[in-house]
């Protein structure tokens, strides 16, 4: 009897590794599988709780009366509840709370153009992601993609061992990359890289899926402009950033054109240093007269002559720079030379930017005058607190700060203007509100017809070629009439003409949107919401791009890593023991 007991005594304490594995076991088959080693912990676990049920004692009478009994039965009953409890409050929260970003960036909130981009989806469309095992940050931007439409839906793939995925989708390299499946067609996003899926890209391609034509964007050269080719600093990241909003980049000299290219769905004129000839800013009156759109940034103590553009739109630059006599810029690094914009007009391009900040190095005021059938919108304004001055000879600009701020100054401003009907038009609509055959007796109709003939022979006439113009190029464009517009041409004209205005934006600074500065801040929103509002496209959206994570690493060299490592493991570790030991004989 007095070995059982002593039994008893130790065999109750095999409740607790038998209650330890029992949940572990549990954890392990609930979390990732079934296998072999949850089920040998769960048995093992009910094994050693049972025998020490049955032969601690624990089924006595006794024992269930005790007072110890019933204050650690009330103390795990009471333990368990709060789990329970914790776990249904944790549950809910990950099912339905709202979640709360504290990235430096807002890394794990989409951004307002990819909530745009998947809420108007008209189509079902189910973003492939093929890699050996899902990256749980790339699980948790899927979630939020496939939580704001029905029409988004995703699905994770291993090309090992579904190969038969991975040759549908032609995946090429080690098979790790992104793919839009939008009905039969397979659209490729991007591969996947040590940083996993990036918004931009996904949200990028998102918007290709409705789209049915690219925007072709020419940026004007010939006259000193900033290049996009990367030769040197200008706008190379301008135009890849616009690349991969899915817009054809192209150079364009008119010197060499004459004229803007009919597929022209915008034409930016970034820098100019150098004076436009007349027949160039002809052609740039031609292009916008027929619905055209430009982006216009001009530079400080630069002249490109285009005031005699300008001027029938109503706006002007002025000679003077905006000094910022306000404390914000300098605050994150600014000198008053630049100003900081945290004000936007109310205007597409803007409505998105809240009161982010964008930064005008050496801007110049735009001035506006009403004109008729002129819409003209400020899109960004300077401080309150600031002023105009002029440079002196000696390059310095004095700012009497005991004057009154003249603020706030227009530095960039959006207009449209009215598109005025062509002849070839207007003779269209003119024969299309004749009465109907039925209505129109034959006099009338001969009548009709001969003076719509007397009227295309008097556009012939005034369109024809000089009496030198050689036969061929005579017989090549009148061949060229009779052929049917190439689609893309139809497609521009359309789109050019959506709403029957011509549209323009004028910036006084050019050099916001340089390699560079590109990235900084909204600056670089600013550009791409401009092209984007001015190519006019129908499902355009205009938002702040999706932020690409930022890379904190802190490389150090060798000698630097060898101090740090003497520093934690030697010097502190020294010092803290040094300071113990001189309180520790202090105290004694």
């Amino acid at each position: 009897m007095k070995a059982l007991s002593t039994s008893r005594k130790y065999l109750r304490w095999l409740i607790w590794p038998g209650l330890a594995l029992t949940t572990a076991g549990l954890v392990a088959g609930f979390v990732d599988s079934w296998s072999v080693l949850p089920i040998v912990l769960l048995a093992l676990g009910l094994v050693l709780t049972l025998s020490s049920l049955i032969l601690g004692g624990f089924g006595y009478r006794s024992f269930w009366q005790s007072r110890s009994t019933q204050a650690g039965t009330n103390a795990i009953l009471a333990t368990v509840s709060v789990l329970l409890i914790l776990g249904i409050i944790n549950f809910l929260a990950v099912q339905y709370g709202p979640r709360l970003d504290l990235t430096e960036g807002g890394l794990f909130t989409l951004s307002p153009e990819s909530i745009s981009v998947v809420r108007n989806l008209d189509q079902p469309v189910k973003v492939v992601i093929f890699d050996s095992a899902l990256n749980p940050n790339d699980r948790q931007l899927l979630e939020s993609y496939q939580k704001l439409s029905n029409q988004l839906t995703y699905e994770h793939i291993n090309p090992i061992q579904d190969p038969t995925a991975a040759r549908e989708f032609n995946l090429s390299g080690e098979g790790r990359e992104v793919q839009l499946e939008v009905g039969d067609r397979k659209i490729f996003v991007q591969p996947l890289g040590a940083q996993g899926l990036n918004e931009q890209d996904l949200t990028n391609k998102l918007a290709q899926v409705g789209r049915d034509r690219n925007a072709v964007v020419y940026f004007l050269q010939g006259h000193e402009e900033f290049v996009i080719d990367g030769s040197a600093t200008g706008y190379a990241q301008a135009a890849a950033a616009l690349e991969a909003d899915n817009f054809t980049v192209e150079s364009l000299n008119l010197d060499q054109t004459a004229t803007v290219p009919d597929d022209a769905n915008a034409v930016v004129i970034a820098g100019p240093k150098q004076a436009f000839f007349a027949p160039e800013v002809a052609a740039l009156e031609a292009y916008l007269n027929q619905g055209g759109s430009v982006l216009l940034m001009v530079d400080p103590q630069t002249d490109p002559e285009l005031d005699a553009l300008l001027a029938d739109w109503g706006v002007s630059l002025d000679e003077q720079l905006i000094v910022d006599a306000s404390e914000t810029g300098r605050l994150v690094g600014l000198g008053p030379a630049t100003p900081l914009v945290t004000t936007y007009g109310q205007h597409p391009i803007t409505e998105a930017l809240s009161n982010g900040r964008s930064f005008y190095p050496l801007a110049r005021p735009v001035l506006i005058e009403p004109v008729a059938g002129v819409e003209a919108t400020p899109l960004l304004l300077s401080n309150a607190q600031s002023y105009a001055e002029t440079l002196t000879d000696t390059g310095e600009l004095n700012v009497d700060t005991q004057e009154a701020p003249e603020g706030p100054f227009n530095i960039g401003v959006a207009l449209t203007k009215a598109v005025e009907a062509s002849p070839e038009e207007t003779a269209t609509e003119t024969s299309t509100e004749e009465t109907s055959p039925e209505e129109t007796s034959p006099e009338e109709t001969s009548a009709n017809q001969a003076e719509i003939e007397l009227q295309e022979n008097t556009l012939d006439t005034n369109i024809a070629a000089p009496e030198d113009t050689a036969p061929e190029v005579q017989n090549e464009a009148a061949s060229a009439e009779q052929q049917p517009l190439d689609n893309s041409s139809e497609n521009t004209e359309d789109a050019a003409a959506a709403d029957g205005k011509a549209r323009l934006v004028v910036i006084g600074n050019a050099t916001f949107a340089t390699d560079g500065l590109f990235d900084q801040q909204l600056n670089g929103d600013v550009f791409l919401n401009s092209v984007t509002w001015l190519s006019n496209l129908d499902d355009a959206i205009l938002s702040i791009r999706p932020k690409e994570i930022t890379n904190r690493r802190i490389t150090m060299t060798n000698s630097r890593q060898v101090l740090v490592i003497v520093l934690a493991l030697l010097v502190f570790p020294i010092l803290g023991l040094g300071g113990a030991s001189i309180t520790w004989f202090r105290r004694r």
